[in-house]
């Protein structure tokens, strides 16, 4: 149904986001034969959004330029196959197209539950989101049609109850249901059609529970009716979400803590640009030598339009200012430090979470060139207890048995994290500090007990971590959030996360996906 809906009207819907997909000609079948394309996720910004055709206008001794994919396909279907890859500026490129009334995307994401998916500029623009792990039920609703103004009331309220921010959720979510009604014959908007849109536009872009923020029941008065009406109406929303609500929602409650910026890959470091290694992601202006090798197309088409001017004959002339150089860019090796506290008596459980975070990041980084470490913090210091490694079979090794209990000297595992950051740092590494701990320190930076210098100590230590531009994440394993582990976390300009029930591949996800 949402195919159909997306082939028959690309420009109300966005299009489809199918995460984890593994039939792309099961998607590909779906589709009108005379509305689909296929778009490569490396697909270069020429062939993308058009330019200058390069040999007619060197024919023609005038510019001569040729429209791009998105241009040629305005009314159709774009497949996007591998679209977690997209880059940044294609998928900006391309959400741009979206705004203006372009193609429709087919969204194939082939990540895995909360893995990092497609760009979040693209996402969002995209009507139907299908993200596995939804429930197999299928609630029936029998039901009057309402009106238009009866469904927008439903499904805006259960938004704001499902913790959706995007306006365009509602708007994609009113057309959904429309167009399902429309399909079956109707003139308005029935339960089933709400049950549709609910489980394909709403579930997947919830952050919470809808439990966590019903509102009060209204005071009883002479209007009570409407107002339950209102209300069966968004019970058949939110009945249907919560079958359709994904598995795990924390990727959710973090992407909703990052304001919606693009993550990166689990495991991913930062991106370098170099003229000699790496893959090719254009050109810029510049002149060959020092390992710069010269992009011969690019500077063609920068000579081409002015060969006239030139007074050319039988032959190119080429200028200073025509030479293109290749731009290359690689990723760095990333390092994930983790600091955990190791003292008194939840010493054991928070261990076997770090040690289960360890081997969770390990799991996931197996091809990213990433790495671990593990800080206790315990006693009257803090051990490096995992060195920076890349086996996960060393790093069971190492974490089997592990010392716990004693004092809690966050600030000497802050700057011992950060000791260490600075070392990878300085090898070419991008590191990452992960903090488990519930914020309360009672030794001081010097070894000396006492609860107020103690946590003097760590707050300076963690502006220290926070100078050297190192990502963090503060992770609150308290039975009950507290002050002291949020200002740390601001104190080392990081991000905070209360976590009271983590296990091992909980936290090593939440550290995969916000320190990335």
């Amino acid at each position: 149904m949402a195919a159909r809906l997306v082939a028959a009207r690309p420009e109300r819907f966005g299009g489809i986001w199918l995460k984890g997909v593994e039939d792309e000609d099961g998607v590909w079948d779906l589709l009108p034969h005379d509305k689909r394309r296929k778009l490569p996720c490396r697909i270069d910004e020429e062939r993308l959004v058009g330019g200058l055709d390069v040999g007619a206008t060197l024919a023609a001794g005038r510019p001569v330029h040729r429209p791009g994919l998105l241009s040629e396909t305005i009314g159709s279907c774009l497949m996007v196959s591998g679209a977690e890859r997209l880059e940044t500026g294609t998928a900006g490129r391309i959400a741009a197209a979206l705004d203006s009334g372009g193609p429709a995307l087919i969204l194939l994401d082939r990540g895995q539950g909360d893995e990092p998916g497609a760009p979040t500029t693209l996402t969002e623009r995209v009507a139907f989101h299908f993200l596995g792990g939804s429930g197999d039920e299928r609630p029936e609703h029998d039901g009057d049609v309402m009106n238009d103004d009866e469904a927008i009331e439903a499904i805006a309220t259960s938004s704001v109850m499902l913790g959706i921010a995007s306006a365009r959720a509602d708007l994609f979510a009113f057309r959904a249901a429309r167009a399902h009604a429309e399909a079956r014959g109707l003139d308005g908007i029935d339960p089933a059609a709400l049950t549709f849109a609910a489980r394909t536009v709403l579930a997947p872009r919830a952050t919470r529970l809808p439990e966590e923020s019903a509102p009060p029941p209204p005071e009883p008065d002479a209007a009570e009716q409407p107002q339950q009406d209102r209300g069966k109406l968004e019970d058949v929303v939110l009945e249907a979400v919560r079958t359709a609500l994904p598995a795990d929602l924390l990727a959710a409650l973090i992407g909703a803590s990052t304001s919606g910026r693009r993550q990166s890959p689990q495991g991913a470091g930062a991106r370098n640009h170099s003229p000699l290694r790496g893959r090719t992601i254009g050109a810029r202006r510049g002149r060959p030598g020092g390992g710069a090798r010269l992009a011969i197309l690019d500077t063609l088409r920068a000579a081409a339009p002015w060969q006239r001017l030139r007074g050319r004959t039988d032959r190119i002339r080429l200028g200073p200012d025509d030479l293109r150089v290749r731009r290359h860019e690689s990723r760095s090796a990333s390092l994930t430090i983790i600091a955990v506290d190791a003292s008194g008596s939840a010493a054991a459980q928070r261990l076997a979470e770090a040690k289960g975070a360890a081997e969770t990041l390990l799991q996931q980084s197996y091809v990213r060139r990433a790495e671990v470490a593990v800080i206790a913090v315990r006693g009257a210091s803090a051990t490096l207890l995992l060195p920076p490694t890349r086996s996960l079979t060393r790093a069971k090794r190492l974490l089997s048995e592990l010392p716990g209990g004693g004092g809690t000297p966050l600030a000497a595992g802050i700057e011992s994290a950060r000791e260490l950051a600075e070392a990878a740092a300085s090898r070419g590494r991008t590191p990452s500090v992960v903090l488990l701990t519930d914020g309360r320190a009672n030794i001081a930076l010097d070894g000396s007990p006492g609860r107020e210098t103690a946590m003097a100590d760590a707050t300076r230590a963690a502006r220290r971590l926070a100078a050297t531009g190192t990502a963090s994440l503060v992770i609150d394993i308290g039975a009950r959030a507290r002050p002291e582990a949020a200002d740390l976390a601001r104190g080392m300009n990081g991000r905070y996360l209360h976590m009271p029930l983590a296990d091992g591949a909980s936290v090593g996800r939440a550290a995969g996906v916000l320190v990335a």
